[in-house]
């Protein structure tokens, strides 16, 4: 017996024995990370330094840790738990692959815990009464593929890790987790956030195509990149993580992208975002819970809409696998993917959890499918089902597909490159310091309605002089109000009618406080709609969601590229450009109200800071020199 097979069997034979194997994307080694493990309260509670010196901490970070942002969410008690690294190994992948079983392992009692149809009327339900009457762009419902395990536990992981190693390609960290009554083994696509050298990085992939019989040919390809839904879906996810971004980084963020993301059995889109931080980890993980590519957005409404519709609680699903590394700076790197793609098991239960991104166009038996096609990619990978399991697996499970290089293809580069001619430049490309900006030496305060665009919007603030400073609309007293030089009215979920509700009730009093004072206000979309309401104009629902949607609309006298999140829009009658003093620049066919301007105030129903509006630092340069003008 080899070492590495000898100190595998050891472990997997020790049943109090805590151990982390990881192999990184491309690399030829695999790391094993052993220690004590403790279950811990909260991210600050990590413990990174001992006596003062800086150590070394793998952290499982479940769902329920969203609370720490003061978002809802049901608590199942499933523990942050660390593993305090005693020791760090670096093992030949050959020699792994040599010690580890390769046993079958049978599955009995299996299927998903939530029938097709039961799901498809979720997915209804979801698109119709919460994507429908406004409460956000897009959200992730997941259900879970269930079977019994009758193996040895520890040795049924290993065998699945080692069926990863040799079957998975593309995977960002192939991982097994194994801790006294919790093992996960996955193989996870998607860095959610690493910061290495006060840079960090984040890279939100969406869109899934699941390869075809055979494996997948460029037409194929072709087809699933010409999807609008699925490139609207990337983009929405895009915005997301730029919002956490702009919480985080003193530059914002920006794009890189879009690029392919091939594995064995499926292939998404992806980008790749990047800025400056000097926040401490632990803080970065926080202000980055979670990816809105399992949860949804805006996010504080996305875990309401996940409280509402999921059946049982999530555990770690679409929490973070979180390795902190000290580094030369005395301070600690982090490397935190996603934990998605990925085997529980637990008291001789298997769950794979497995979700949808449910969008204003999707198609409920579509979302069927794809949940049965992750929850294939998986267990196909692992070698733990047989193809009349779920029909969405291959023939031969534990043969990845044969798929050429389809990213180097001329033509699918061009068509993804092409996707950017819809972005925002400002997004793009690297951005200036704005103490320089038009507006250098004012000051605004955002309130926040619940959605984080008012990041994006603060930075986008920044980058034109302004220094801007987010406030909560639960925290925005009166005195802020009035002294406030710019006020911003910021965007948020929900029906803009809704008076009885406390954040839109609030929101009311803020801009009509604002108005009345005559000081400059600058309202963004739900703001926007109560700015108009206030004006006497009147509100209605959309016939269909314009969540992620772009358009070139009219604003004052330009046509400007806009992103749009609104299920609801002012109204006024076609041609009409007035309401009382104010200006009204609207659709000319529906009424539909664009943006509003009057003495000291402005408004505008799109979201310039979005990655979808092109002409988006431009028109809100324009609507601030009227709000301040005024």
């Amino acid at each position: 017996m080899t070492d590495t097979a000898a100190l595998l069997t050891a472990l997997a034979q020790d049943p109090e024995a805590s151990f982390v194997l990881i192999a990184r994307d491309g690399a030829q080694s695999v790391e094993l990370l052993t220690g004590a493990t403790t279950d811990i309260d909260l991210l600050a509670d990590i413990p990174l330094t001992v006596d003062g010196v800086p150590r070394e901490v793998f952290a499982m970070v479940p769902y329920r840790q969203v609370r720490e942002r003061g978002f809802d969410v049901a608590d199942d008690g499933t523990p942050l738990r660390c593993l305090l690294v005693d020791e760090h190994r670096h093992l030949p992948l050959s020699d792994v692959l040599s010690a580890l079983p390769t046993e079958s392992v049978p599955l009995r009692d299996s299927g998903f815990d939530i029938s097709d149809d039961a799901y498809a009327e979720i997915v209804t339900r979801v698109i119709a009464d919460e994507i429908g009457r406004g409460e956000g762009a897009n959200f992730v419902i997941r259900r879970d593929y269930t079977a019994a395990v009758d193996a040895d536990e520890r040795l049924t992981a290993l065998t699945w890790f080692r069926a990863l190693l040799a079957h998975e390609r593309g995977a960002y960290w192939t991982f097994a987790v194994i801790t006294p009554s919790h093992i996960a083994v996955g193989a996870s696509p998607e860095a959610h956030v690493v910061a290495r050298d006060g840079i960090v990085t984040m890279n939100p992939i969406s869109g899934t195509f699941r390869h075809p019989a055979g494996g997948a040919t460029k037409d194929t390809l072709v087809d699933f990149l010409s999807s609008t839904k699925e490139t609207e879906e990337l983009f929405m996810v895009v915005d997301e993580e730029l919002k956490m971004m702009s919480a985080v980084c003193s530059d914002g963020g920006r794009i890189t992208g879009p690029h392919l993301k091939q594995m064995s059995r499926l292939t998404h889109t992806e980008y790749m975002l990047r800025g400056r931080s000097r926040l401490d980890p632990r803080d970065i993980l926080r202000e980055t819970m979670f990816a809105p590519t399992v949860t949804g957005s805006p996010m504080q409404n996305a875990c309401a809409v996940i409280g509402r519709h999921e059946t049982t609680p999530r555990g770690y699903y679409s929490g973070v696998a979180a390795l902190f590394t000290p580094n030369a700076d005395g301070g600690h790197d982090l490397d935190a993917p996603i934990l998605i793609r990925t085997v529980y098991l637990e008291d001789g239960r298997l769950r794979v959890p497995v979700g949808a991104t449910l969008v204003r166009h999707s198609d409920p038996y579509g979302e069927v499918s794809e949940t049965h096609g992750k929850a294939a990619g998986v267990l196909g990978a692992i070698g733990a089902i047989a193809r009349e399991v779920i029909p969405a697996v291959d023939a031969d499970p534990d043969k990845p597909s044969a798929d050429a290089d389809l990213a180097a293809d001329d033509e699918v580069t061009a068509l993804l490159a092409s996707r950017n001619s819809r972005l925002a430049e400002f997004w793009l490309n690297p951005q200036e310091d704005g103490t320089t900006g038009p507006f250098a030496g004012r000051t605004a305060l955002v309130v926040d309605a619940e959605d984080r665009f008012t990041t994006m919007l603060a930075h986008q603030l920044r980058h034109l002089g302004l220094d801007a400073r987010i406030v909560q609309w639960h925290e925005v007293s009166d005195e802020d109000i009035d002294a406030a030089e710019l006020l911003v009215a910021g965007p948020g979920p929900g029906d803009p009618r809704e008076s009885g509700n406390p954040r839109i009730a609030r929101m009311r009093a803020v801009v009509a406080r604002r108005l009345e004072s005559a000081r400059p206000l600058l309202a963004v979309c739900l703001s926007h709609q109560i700015l108009a309401d206030r004006l006497g104009i009147g509100l209605a629902p959309l016939t269909t969601p314009h969540q992620g949607l772009q358009k070139v609309v009219p604003v004052f006298g330009e046509g400007a590229s806009i992103g749009f999140y609104n299920t609801f829009t002012a109204r006024v009658a076609p041609g009409q450009t007035r309401i009382g003093e104010a200006e009204v620049s609207a659709d000319p066919t529906t009424g539909d109200v664009y943006a509003l301007r009057g003495d000291g105030f402005a408004s505008v129903q799109g979201h310039l800071e979005s990655i979808l509006s092109r002409d988006g630092i431009r028109t809100l340069e324009r609507l601030i020199a009227h709000a301040l003008a005024g």
